[in-house]
């Protein structure tokens, strides 16, 4: 049997249909969980946090949610030490509940996801790049080293910001991604992020958040360059996973599961 991996949705979550897709692609048994059955949480294996606008980002992106019901089973899961990521609302969550950078108790976070620097919601394609050592992350297992994940910053709020001296511990520990060129060369975070930062992780490595959507680049015709133009007309090409499939893949490899996308 396939690991069971369970992508919560909350009012106003809008990611989890290609979530679940890049889940499924990779051999995983991923099913959505709506925020009215947060007892059914229990019987997952790991979670998978999307993307969105959670109660609408009231207060600060992800407060709200962090909050709910449904991330109860959520933070019980991840301190028995069970997989949970985070996709950019998913990640602003997990922040909001203090599980990464797990730095200070539970429900008391000690850095956030705060506005883009320039103030506006952003969409532009994106690279982060493995900033630690494999070893560091068991939620990805064989991952390469420095690993380039091409994925979609799609947010109005992904900023990493926090006290001068919780930057520091998290450059030093939790500092998982970072902003990247194809080719993985530093790069300004387009959003501002102290550090550069695109992933936190927390102390175990079980728990990672990230900004930026691989799930939106998973698939050929998601790309916007030349290789999109080269699958047209070919279907199987089209539908080709690359990129961002990767991502999913380590994840799946994490959970015992051989991710043939």
């Amino acid at each position: 049997m396939s690991a069971r991996v369970a992508v919560p949705v909350f009012p106003g979550t809008n990611s989890e249909d290609e979530t679940v897709r890049a889940l499924r692609a990779v051999g995983l048994d991923a099913q959505v969980v709506h925020w009215s059955q947060p007892g059914e949480l229990a019987r997952f294996d790991a979670y998978v946090l999307p993307g969105g606008f959670a109660y609408e980002d009231r207060i600060r992106a992800g407060a709200v949610a962090a909050h709910d019901a449904l991330m109860g089973p959520v933070i019980e899961a991840a301190r028995a030490g069970r997989f949970v990521l985070g996709i950019c609302n998913g990640a602003q969550i997990l922040a909001e509940a203090g599980l990464v950078p797990g730095t200070g108790p539970l429900g008391r976070p000690t850095a956030a996801f705060a506005p883009n620097a320039g103030g506006r919601f952003q969409s532009v394609p994106v690279c982060m790049r493995l900033a630690v050592a494999p070893a560091r992350l068991p939620i990805l297992a064989g991952i390469a080293p420095g690993a380039v994940i091409p994925a979609w910053a799609s947010h109005g709020d992904g900023r990493l910001a926090a006290p001068p001296e919780e930057l520091q511990r998290i450059e030093r520990d939790h500092l998982a991604f970072v902003y990247a060129d194809r080719d993985g060369r530093p790069v300004a975070a387009p959003n501002g992020s102290a550090l550069s930062a695109a992933g936190l992780v927390n102390a175990s490595g079980t728990v990672l958040a990230i900004m930026p959507h691989p799930e939106r680049d998973a698939w050929t015709f998601q790309h916007l360059d030349a290789s999109r133009d080269a699958a047209r007309g070919d279907s199987k090409a089209t539908l080709a996973p690359s990129g961002g499939i990767a991502f999913f893949a380590a994840f799946a490899r994490a959970l015992g599961v051989g991710a043939a996308a």
